[in-house]
């Protein structure tokens, strides 16, 4: 490719790679993350509402009336809040509004594979802490002085969860930085960090209404910190793109936080199926991480993980393989209804046989 006209800053920039999205045939998809449920009645009612001659008008750039309902619902002000497009957008205007170039970022070397992309990106010095051998984080790692430290909790792609004691001790160790919580799976069991907010004035934590509140297709995201904190990254935002939330998102948004018994009713279901599934495919001599996340980090000892996602794709079921050193035999599996996720473990079962 010729890249002669490309910034010196992206020559050599390898992006994030999405999870497939086929459009030849139809697949049972347990490969993004998705909820396998639609949003609240509410939701659609909300944006049909919104879905008027406004549209002509720009959005409010403050997103302040979600940002009032998500401040509500969590027992924190306004000013602790900041709204962008999808979690990606909110995590990446934090990375450019917390970390300085010439100053250390962490994160795992097994985990959100857009942190190390943000980190190229912004030009930030960055380490890739090495998770130990069963995948469980390095807490101690953790508490040396940085420039910042990234935590996704539950982790991606494994599932696990890191204590909030643990999370309060790296916090701790260095309160001169920021220590940012990425909460994007939290809501399928873990305890959230959010508590801490009023404790930790170098917390941050972010959040996205794409999986337990099923928007992934109107990217809506936010953060929560210090009213300071939070301060930072709207003037990176009012530097970038003022408006990054639309009227319909704005309104869809409000109406998932609201809805409180639907959210609660989708969750639990996810949960249970993934719990079924995880004893089902731990029966056909499967590994299966403990998770609380909306997926399962899965391996088989009889079978590599290129090879079993190519057999599962063959025969209809789409799951996400990731070609890095030491998780390239498992694969991992987003939770779909109990027909999907049946349907998935007698694939998986074919194979094994074959």
């Amino acid at each position: 490719m010729d890249k002669r006209f490309w910034s010196s800053r992206i020559q050599d920039l390898e992006p994030y790679i999405p999870g497939e999205q086929p459009k030849d045939r139809v697949f049972i998809k347990l490969n993004t993350n998705e909820n396998p449920y639609p949003p609240s009645p509410k939701v659609l009612e909300a944006i049909r509402s919104a879905a008027d001659e406004t549209l002509r008008l720009y959005p409010d750039p403050e997103a302040s009336q979600l940002r009032q309902t998500i401040a509500e619902y969590h027992g924190l002000t306004p000013e602790q809040v900041f709204c962008g497009n999808g979690s990606d957008e909110v995590l990446g205007l934090c990375f450019y509004a917390f970390f300085s170039p010439g100053r250390r970022v962490i994160f795992p070397d097994i985990t959100y594979s857009f942190y190390p992309v943000y980190a190229h990106l912004f030009q930030l010095d960055f380490e890739e802490i090495p998770l130990n051998e069963d995948f469980s984080f390095p807490v101690e790692k953790f508490l040396r002085g940085s420039g910042g430290a990234v935590v996704c909790n539950p982790n991606a792609p494994t599932g696990r969860t890191l204590p909030l004691e643990e999370i309060c001790r790296i916090l701790e160790a260095d309160p001169n930085r920021v220590v940012m919580v990425d909460e994007a799976y939290a809501d399928f069991g873990a305890r959230s960090a959010v508590e801490l907010l009023n404790r930790y004035p170098n917390l941050v934590t972010v959040h996205t209404l794409s999986k337990s509140r099923s928007l992934a297709g109107m990217r809506v995201g936010y953060a929560l910190g210090s009213p300071e904190v939070m301060a930072a990254v709207r003037c990176v935002k009012n530097s970038f793109n003022s408006y990054p939330l639309d009227r319909l998102a704005l309104a869809a948004g409000e109406a998932a936080i609201r809805d409180v018994e639907y959210f609660e009713e989708s969750r639990r279901k996810v949960m249970a199926t993934r719990e079924r599934t995880t004893a089902r495919l731990r029966e056909l001599g499967f590994f299966v991480h403990d998770s609380n996340a909306n997926f399962i980090f899965i391996t088989h000892p009889a079978v590599g993980g290129k090879e079993l996602q190519q057999g599962l794709r063959d025969r209809g079921v789409l799951v996400r393989w990731f070609d890095k050193p030491r998780i390239r035999d498992y694969l991992r599996v987003s939770i779909g209804t109990d027909q999907e996720m049946e349907a998935m473990c007698r694939a998986c079962q074919d194979i094994l046989k074959g």
